[in-house]
């Protein structure tokens, strides 16, 4: 593993569980072989500027404390630097911190920080905007638009849950357009998946898409409208191979995507842009400190 000498903490506590966690977190960092300089940030707008004044003092290690959107929105202050991303998540769902099986209590996910690996990862993009999991369109970018932020402080994920039953049953499909001119594919689509990571909502729901595969994956749930989307979410929570049926998927390292009518596009939970977009992949262009990878099929297989 790397030495690391110098580590910073940035923590947004006002995600759903960071101001409860903050000294938590602080309590188990104490028995890192390293010091870590704790920086919290109680103003969600003061996020950037902590990042900037941080990462100007070049630590080894960069621990970000909240969910999937704080990390997404800040990771693009990585790219580029020789600054390892370390992960506390404190988020709802946490869909990146499963992504690379970091564990989701405090305890687990400082103990990576001890006894990981540096690993380099590709991230994703959404024209200019660098994101770490996952952009979607359709109920996702809704359901993200709407949600009253204290809900989620409150209730957590069934809350969360249960405010997208809400919005799903105001839900329209749409027509999706992949490429450009006379190879462009055109489908009707309920939700579509651009993808870096496994994991959407919590869910394992693109299991094609691998952190370091050097390609975007577009995942589109297309077949039988809103049944569909439900059978293929229910079909995923239970690991049913049923929950490819309603699936048409895309890799590439970019792709043109628009949609009749425009939409709004969540990244990361956060709602940041809207259709026409290009997704592609920007490969290996930071490292996180991860759990040991476990062996992947193809290299067990004996010839």
């Amino acid at each position: 593993m790397d030495r690391i000498r110098s580590a910073a903490l940035v923590v947004n506590t006002q995600s759903r569980t960071g101001q409860d966690q903050f000294e938590q977190a602080c309590a188990a960092m104490s028995g890192l072989p390293f010091d870590v300089a704790p920086n919290p940030v109680d103003d969600p707008a003061k996020l950037q500027e902590t990042m900037k004044r941080v990462m100007a003092e070049k630590p080894d290690l960069l621990i970000l404390g909240g969910g999937d959107g704080t990390i997404s929105s800040l990771i693009d202050h990585l790219v580029g630097t020789d600054t390892i991303l370390g992960v506390l998540p404190l988020g709802t769902a946490n869909s990146f911190a499963r992504t690379l099986g970091i564990p989701l209590e405090i305890e687990g996910a400082v103990d990576v920080l001890r006894t990981g690996t540096p690993r380099r990862i590709d991230l994703g993009m959404v024209d200019d905007d660098y994101f770490a999991n996952c952009a979607a369109i359709g109920i996702s970018p809704q359901i993200a638009s709407t949600v009253p932020h204290k809900l989620k402080r409150w209730f957590g994920r069934a809350g969360y849950l249960g405010w997208a039953t809400l919005q799903f049953a105001r839900f329209r499909p749409f027509e999706l357009i992949v490429g450009e001119g006379a190879d462009a594919k055109r489908m009707p689509a309920t939700e579509v998946r651009i993808s870096n990571g496994r994991f959407h909502g919590g869910v394992e729901l693109v299991e094609e898409a691998q952190l370091d595969s050097g390609e975007i994956i577009v995942q589109v749930v297309s077949r039988n409208g809103r049944r569909g989307l439900i059978r293929n979410w229910g079909a995923s929570v239970l690991g049913l191979e049923s929950r490819r049926d309603d699936t048409v998927t895309f890799h590439a390292r970019e792709l043109r995507i628009a949609t009749n009518p425009p939409l709004p596009i969540s990244i990361d939970g956060e709602v940041l842009a809207e259709t026409p977009i290009t997704a592609r992949i920007a490969a290996g262009v930071i490292r996180v400190m991860a759990p040991p990878q476990p062996e992947r099929a193809s290299q067990k297989a004996q010839p």
